[in-house]
């Protein structure tokens, strides 16, 4: 690149490479039928209430959203317990990792990110001027807190946790979380992105509102893109003290979430109660079945706490993921996160289960001269 003027930070960024999209695969291999298994997106969505709020909305295109979002707000204090002042809103959950990457990050700071673990936090880090400090899972593929504590230096500024964790699925025992959380530096932070929470076992999760209550130095993050089927939508959230979320929305960008994302975020939760918890139900059963037919074919499958299920094969990962986009179907191949035998795979509509395993199936057969695997 010779661009000139550009902060050093940029050279250091790596541009994020999301999952193939159904049109872009229907493109390169003249397809009519596609299954995206591949972005951990609600199938079932947008509900009818969602759905319905959006569309009305249209007609106000013109003017901008309330500043305030007072009205998802006071949802959200519901939900959990909390005042409006405790939630900041933003352009999905990305929007609201990159306004906390310019709350906290300085040149010379030091940020702990596990890995593998989403990307994101790596390069909201690199770009604000960190050094980022990597530490591994362990060998049950959960992030490994104690590595973490002994990583703690003087200069770290973020930890960046994602619980459940992406791409492995796995979710940190809470107990543990909670000594981490007692042995911060003073000027540390922990991040804390729970998009996909609410698949997991609640009980099973840190006592997120507890530690905000009592003024801990963390910030929980989450998302309508994941149970709530409106990841087109854009619409993330923050959830921390009234302190911390005065200085998120002093450096977020105004009217930092649309007024079609807000209707549908809203109506969600007002309207849709029934179709979001029977949606969740279904995912969930099918979780287990998909978990159960890899499980019999072979395949190492780590159990999972979230809409996808991660499993290693002895193939590399990216050919078993281009057989299976020959028959239309998108799966998430894990060789960038360094995992080059492993894919992760959402849990769609229960018959998109059963044609990803059906066909799963027919290409150890075809490919692999096998029908069950050797791991």
């Amino acid at each position: 690149m010779n661009i000139k003027g550009l902060r050093r930070g940029v050279m250091t960024v790596n541009p994020y490479v999301p999952g193939k999209t159904i049109e872009e695969v229907k493109r390169e291999k003249g397809l009519k039928e596609v299954i995206k298994l591949g972005s951990n997106e609600n199938a079932y969505a947008p509900f009818p209430g969602a759905l319905e709020a959006m569309q009305q909305e249209l007609t106000r295109l013109n003017c901008y959203p309330d500043i305030t979002f007072v009205e998802i707000k006071e949802l959200l204090s519901k939900r959990y317990g909390l005042t409006v002042q405790h939630f900041a809103i933003s352009h999905g959950a990305e929007g609201m990792l990159q306004n906390i990457g310019k709350c906290f990050i300085e040149d010379g700071d030091e940020v702990i990110i596990p890995h593998p673990t989403y990307g994101l936090y790596s390069e909201i880090s690199k770009l604000m001027g960190a050094r980022v400090i990597e530490t591994p899972l362990n060998d049950k593929y959960v992030i490994d807190l104690e590595a973490i504590k002994k990583a703690l230096t003087p200069k770290t500024k973020l930890i960046w946790l994602c619980n459940p964790n992406n791409p492995t699925g796995t979710i940190f025992d809470k107990n543990d979380f909670n000594d981490l959380l007692g042995q911060l530096p003073d000027n540390t932070w922990i991040i804390l992105d729970e998009a996909y929470a609410e698949f997991a076992e609640r009980t099973k999760l840190p006592e997120i509102i507890e530690a905000v209550q009592k003024g801990k130095s963390v910030i929980a993050i989450r998302t309508f893109s994941k149970a709530f089927g409106l990841a087109g939508a854009r619409i993330g959230y923050a959830i921390s003290s009234p302190e911390m979320i005065t200085v998120i929305d002093t450096v977020s960008e105004p009217f930092n979430a649309n007024r079609v994302g807000l209707a549908g975020a809203t109506a969600t939760l007002k309207k849709d109660h029934e179709y979001y918890q029977q949606s969740l139900k279904t995912i969930l059963n099918d979780r287990k079945r998909v978990i159960s037919e890899l499980s019999s074919l072979g395949f190492e499958v780590i159990p999972s706490e979230t809409n996808f299920v991660f499993f290693s094969t002895p193939y590399d990962c990216q050919e078993l993921a281009n057989f299976l986009l020959e028959y239309g179907i998108i799966v998430r191949p894990c060789s960038s996160w360094g995992l080059p035998n492993s894919i992760r795979v959402t849990i769609g509509t229960t018959d998109e289960c059963n044609k990803f395993i059906s066909t799963l199936k027919h290409i150890l057969t075809k490919y692999y001269e096998s029908s069950v695997v050797s791991i």
